[in-house]
Order: structure tokens, then C-alpha cells, then sequence
């Protein structure tokens, strides 16, 4: 920050000038600092992290008094609320790769009687991403994968959306903007007691 007198041939000065620099006042003094713009990084881990993030902090309200009490212990030990505790605990999981839980501990429970529908369907731009709880004992919702390289296998740093799917219902997500390409697609369903099961196999989306 450079402190300047009369700025530009003025007694005041604020706002940008040529889209390098900003004039500004502090505490009634006049100065002047490079402009710098606001980033707001994409990268495929990020992406993971913003995904699983916004999937527990909506999810808390929806889980129940019961598994949202057993985070106390973990709150008191930590010394935050027991929202931060849940949040800690899901993204901690996430981060080694295993299913968020509602409570804990995780007992990574559940069972798969039917492995559910995933489709991909292709637009200008963008691609709607279906999928159909078959039926998972105590589903929470799937993780969603996406690469542009076929045969992948579905990773932490390949997740670009986690959906809530209760058991027995259908979700659908739109992956937009998209640059014309060919992408494909997997995704894993978990339960509320954050197990985590196999992937359902591969769907490709030729976007426009």
C-alpha cells in the first residue's frame, strides 16, 4: 500500500484506473495498491473437498437428534460445537477415502440387494447425471466421479458432486459448463453409517 498526496489530480481519488490499480482511503488518508482479483481455484482436489463439504453441511439438519447427539463426545473433547465435530469426522473420512457417517463412531454398515441405475446423457455444454437407489439398507446418497479418460477408477480426486439418495428414490445432478469433450462417469452408493460400496460401472456423456 503506497500513501499518496492529490491523487490523481484530485483531492480524492477512489475506484480502479486501467485495471492495475486501485485508489483508495484509510483513516482519511489517500492511497493507492495493485489491483488484485479475487481466485477461485478449481483444482480436482478442491473440487472433492468443496463437494463433500457442502453434502454434510446441508446434511446436518436432516440426520435426526439421535446421530447428531452421538458428536458430543467428540465436540467436548475437541471443544467445538457438535456440527464442527461432524463436519471434522465426515471430512477426515472422506480424505481417506471411506463414506461419511451420520454418527459416531461409523460403523459402516448396510447392504447392497441391488446395485443402482447411473445414466449420463449428453448436452451443449453439459451433462445430466442420473441415478436410481435400488434399494440400499439405510442409503444416504452416491459419490460422483467424473474423468476424461476412459476406464478410470473412481478416486478422491475424481468426485465432482455427492447427491442425497434415500433409499428407494431417484436424484439427478447437471455437471455444467462443460467444453465439448467426451467425459465419463462413475459413481459409489453409502449408507448413513458410511459404508462404502463398489462402483456402478462406467456411463459416457459426449458433450457439445
Amino acid at each position: 500500500m503506497v500513501k499518496v498526496s492529490g491523487p490523481a489530480m484530485s483531492f480524492d481519488a477512489s475506484g480502479k484506473l486501467g485495471g492495475s490499480i486501485v485508489f483508495s482511503k484509510w483513516k482519511g488518508r489517500n492511497y493507492v495498491r495493485s489491483l488484485v482479483k479475487p481466485a477461485n481455484p478449481k483444482s480436482v482436489k478442491q473440487v472433492s473437498v468443496r463437494a463433500m463439504m457442502k453434502f454434510l453441511s446441508q446434511g446436518w439438519a436432516s440426520i435426526g437428534s439421535t446421530p447428531q447427539a452421538s458428536w458430543d463426545t467428540a465436540a467436548a473433547t475437541l471443544t467445538v460445537s457438535a456440527f464442527n465435530a461432524f463436519m471434522r469426522g465426515g471430512m477426515n473420512r472422506w480424505k481417506s477415502f471411506k463414506g461419511p457417517s451420520d454418527s459416531d463412531p461409523a460403523l459402516e454398515t448396510g447392504t447392497q440387494p441391488d446395485t443402482g441405475a447411473l445414466t449420463a446423457t449428453a448436452g451443449v455444454g453439459e451433462a445430466t447425471i442420473a441415478y436410481e437407489n435400488m434399494g440400499i439398507q439405510d442409503g444416504w446418497g452416491v459419490l460422483i466421479f467424473r474423468s476424461t479418460s476412459t476406464g478410470f477408477t473412481p478416486s478422491f480426486s475424481s468426485l465432482v458432486q455427492v447427491l442425497v439418495c434415500p433409499d428407494n428414490a431417484s436424484v439427478s445432478w447437471i455437471d455444467t459448463p462443460l467444453a465439448a469433450d467426451t467425459y465419463y462417469y462413475n459413481a459409489i452408493e453409502f449408507t448413513t453409517a458410511g459404508k462404502k460400496f463398489t462402483a456402478l460401472g462406467e456411463e459416457t456423456a459426449i458433450v457439445t
